[in-house]
């Protein structure tokens, strides 16, 4: 058992070779260093992450790792070692948990040489989080009203914060070009977006046009953010217009003119 150095790469979770360290893995201590288990056996391991007080802000990653080798032989040149790990994202900084947010860009409809029509899908992690992203595509209102899917999105697309990626969803050879309404829904931990466009694939071997978005489904706290955006924009309207009653209501001031003496 050890933790080991990962970082955020090409959009995805890159493991470091090894026991490669960074600051993170400095941090970590287990319980445990090694453990034996009988088949189907199992138990716990409990790492604890230490943070400095002079830690800089901002994101680090990482992995514990359960690892095994096998048993060397006499005049062999080969060992196998098998690893399984839980990856760690740290955030380090004032204020709390920054939020975690990412928005759905451009859709491109393609077909393979082969013949395989697929979807890639533009994303960019808004948010101060790295994400994760997972997701499915579901088509409607095809040739003859026809639906197909949801078709999954390929896995290991990790965006760190401010990063742009793409996910690509793969689909049956034997599927009409269209049109089709394509209903993206992507999702990150509690974040979920879904848009819709309509797109119709190529002829093999060619990338189709953009697709044109229909529809945009928003997450929670953006969606609680914009209402209480227009709650206080409608308060503001409200508070001006009653002062305004106010002041037209307010009985006028007069004032007594002075008078001048006569051949003035």
């Amino acid at each position: 058992m050890y933790p080991a150095a990962a970082t955020l790469e090409d959009a995805g979770f890159r493991f470091g070779e090894g026991r490669a360290e960074n600051e993170l893995t400095t941090w970590v201590t287990l319980d445990e260093r090694s453990v034996e288990l009988g088949p189907w056996a199992e138990t716990r391991v409990r790492a604890t992450i230490t943070v400095p007080p002079a830690a800089s802000r901002g994101e680090r990653y990482g992995v514990v790792w359960a690892s095994t080798a096998s048993t060397p032989r006499a005049g062999g040149e080969i060992t196998q070692v098998h690893r399984v790990g839980v990856r760690m994202y740290l955030d380090v900084g004032p204020g709390g948990e920054p939020a975690s947010d990412f928005s759905i860009g451009e859709m491109r409809p393609a077909r393979s040489p082969e013949g395989e029509p697929s979807l890639t899908v533009q994303v960019t992690n808004t948010g101060g989080r790295a994400i994760d992203l997972t997701g499915a595509v579901i088509l409607s209102d095809g040739p003859a009203g026809s639906r197909a899917g949801p078709f999954p999105v390929g896995q290991g697309v990790t965006l760190a914060p401010g990063a742009s990626g793409q996910v690509i969803a793969r689909l049956p050879t034997t599927l009409p070009n269209g049109p089709w309404k394509a209903e993206v829904n992507l999702e990150s931990g509690l974040v979920k977006r879904s848009v819709t466009a309509q797109v119709t694939f190529p002829e093999a071997g060619q990338v189709g046009k953009r697709g044109s978005v229909v529809s945009r489904i928003f997450s929670g706290w953006t969606v609680a953010a914009a209402v209480v955006g227009l709650l206080l924009v409608v308060g503001l309207a409200m508070l001006a217009r009653r002062s305004r009653r106010s002041g037209q209501s307010r009985p006028p001031t007069i004032r007594p003119r002075e008078r001048t003496p006569a051949g003035r």
